[in-house]
């Protein structure tokens, strides 16, 4: 049996293989393909969101197919309802009602990553269906249970649109590892890239020239449980992280404060112990990446905005201001808290 540091380093070269390949897909997103690295061997579930246009379908696209594994696709919509990802039905060509697996069950145990597109369009009732699916890689159907051991979702939605949409509840936000918004790249070069090289205009050739199952998929998991056997967390460490989580909940008393802002009526909740969990979990995958068995500040600081934002829950009179406040938040908490 191959011994753990070698694993972990055989697998680091896959990591770094997957990320590159990624990268052909995509121009000027480096952090957030480096981010969705992290949350892949993290074993967490990811969602995107930005503009319309940006990318941020394309780059999903890229990672079902490196990552390889069944995969599923799924179109979020007003009247989509929690059965259409679990069964559908029709007439066949003899006249007969028939029923097929829809695309949650279609593949079974093989199901590796299903992509949810524009997840804000779907009702409530499909978010709560999500929400187990993430929480559990299972269903029920049919009168038995369904297990998706594989599974990694990733979402999308468009933060332009409000018509038709629905937010999703924050016990579904908590269930994804981490947010991240995907930007037009800022580099002019880059945007030129973008409008006049054609390779980037057909999508469909531009996702079919990529390796397809990079990694062996089914690997990942063992992999992923190694890595927060192996990578170790100082005494110094862990009250940084214990601080940083007390400062999510009660900013005001870490001396955190921002121009405008009340802060004893800013926080409704702060980061749940699910969230400061996966922050750990996703350092830990960057420690790995880095070379190292241990952890460092900069681990937690390289994922918090990503991986905690989207846990922190303001009050009614700061949350239409979400967008705002909340990266000024995770930045001051960064800024004021002492790394060891």
């Amino acid at each position: 049996m191959q011994a753990p540091e070698h694993l972990l380093s055989d697998w680091r070269i896959k990591a770094r293989t997957l990320q590159s390949e990624i990268n052909k897909a995509v121009i000027g997103l480096d952090d957030p393909v480096e981010k969705i690295i992290l949350a892949v061997f993290a074993r967490g579930h990811v969602m995107l969101e930005g503009d319309v246009g940006v990318g941020k379908t394309t780059l999903l696209r890229a990672i079902a197919r490196t990552l390889g594994g069944a995969y599923e696709r799924m179109e979020g919509t007003i009247d989509l309802m929690p059965n259409d990802l679990i069964y559908h039905t029709y007439i066949d060509d003899h006249g007969k009602p028939r029923v097929d697996p829809g695309p949650l069950l279609k593949q079974g145990e093989q199901l590796a990553v299903f992509f949810f597109n524009e997840v804000n369009r779907a009702r409530p009732q499909v978010h709560s269906l999500l929400l187990r699916v993430m929480a559990e890689r299972s269903v029920s159907a049919f009168n038995r249970e369904y297990h998706f051991p594989y599974l990694q979702v990733f979402a999308d939605r468009n933060r332009v649109e409000k018509e038709e949409t629905f937010e999703m509840p924050s016990a579904a936000r908590d269930r994804f590892l981490m947010e991240l918004h995907i930007e037009i790249p800022d580099d002019p070069e880059l945007q030129q890239d973008l409008m006049f090289d054609p390779r980037y205009h057909n999508v469909d050739a531009l996702i079919d020239g990529l390796r397809a199952a990079v990694v062996p998929y089914r690997g990942i998991d063992p992999i992923a449980s190694l890595i927060q056997e192996q990578i170790q967390a100082r005494a110094a460490l862990r009250k940084y992280a214990l601080n940083l989580w007390h400062a999510t909940r009660e900013p005001q008393a870490f001396g955190i404060q921002i121009d405008g802002v009340n802060m004893d009526e800013l926080v409704l909740a702060g980061a749940s112990t699910r969230g400061m969990s996966m922050l750990l979990r996703t350092a830990r995958v960057h420690a790995w990446l880095a070379d190292r068995d241990y952890l460092l500040p900069e681990d937690l600081q390289h994922v918090f905005h990503e991986v905690v934002g989207h846990r922190i829950f303001f009050t009614p009179v700061y949350e239409l201001q979400r967008e705002r406040l909340v990266r000024q938040l995770t930045c001051q908490i960064l800024n004021r808290i002492a790394a060891p």
